[in-house]
């Protein structure tokens, strides 16, 4: 168990500390720290897709008792997140990392709302927080304690979970079009009174 628990912890920490540095990002009003930010969390991103490659093909080839294979198989269910975090917002943060990038000659310049909302897209945050979540049950199992061995504890740890990725999921796309409306140009009224038509 304790070595099982050794294996995933730092799969665990590297996807929360993912997850925390994202939601983080479209509150940074500077470009120099939000370009800063965007590297380190590309950084936490790869390396939590390494570990979790690593450590579901460890269990691939192993023999079926080792503690490796017990934490691929706990795993199993981050292995979709971390997979859409890898395809989709590893592409969507080298991108915002470029565009902050793009103000390096101007370090003081402060991040525009375009750049934010990128940043609050879904597709960066909600991939590395679900996939942070989807490691708890893994943690869980390897401290000894399993929720699907009763049943009247299963359906409710599905619920909550379900319920605590509709929320963080909800969170990012209210934040996104805030900041999106806020990036679009202004229209320009007519320089015309309203009034009565003249004919």
């Amino acid at each position: 168990m304790e070595s099982q628990l050794t294996i995933l912890l730092p799969v665990a920490a590297v996807w929360l500390a993912a997850g925390i540095v994202a939601d983080g990002l479209p509150r940074l009003r500077n470009t120099r720290v939000l370009r800063r930010r965007t590297g380190w969390l590309l950084a936490l991103t790869l390396t939590g897709a390494t570990l979790t490659a690593a450590v579901l093909g460890g269990g691939l080839f192993g023999a079926g008792a080792a503690p490796v294979d017990r934490a691929a198989a706990g795993l199993t269910l981050a292995a979709g997140p971390a997979l859409v975090a890898t395809v989709c917002s590893v592409r969507r943060i080298r991108r915002l990392h470029a565009g902050a990038g793009a103000f390096a000659s101007a370090p003081a310049t402060p991040a525009p709302h375009g750049l934010r909302a990128a940043a609050a897209h879904p597709l960066v945050g909600l991939p590395l927080q679900v996939t942070a979540l989807a490691t708890v049950p893994a943690l869980v199992a390897a401290a000894g304690t399993d929720l699907g061995a009763d049943p009247g504890v299963t359906g409710p740890a599905i619920t909550v979970g379900a319920v605590a990725v509709i929320a963080i999921g909800v969170r990012h796309a209210l934040r996104h079009n805030r900041l999106a409306e806020r990036a679009r140009p202004a229209v320009a009224r007519s320089a015309r009174t309203a009034g009565a038509l003249h004919v």
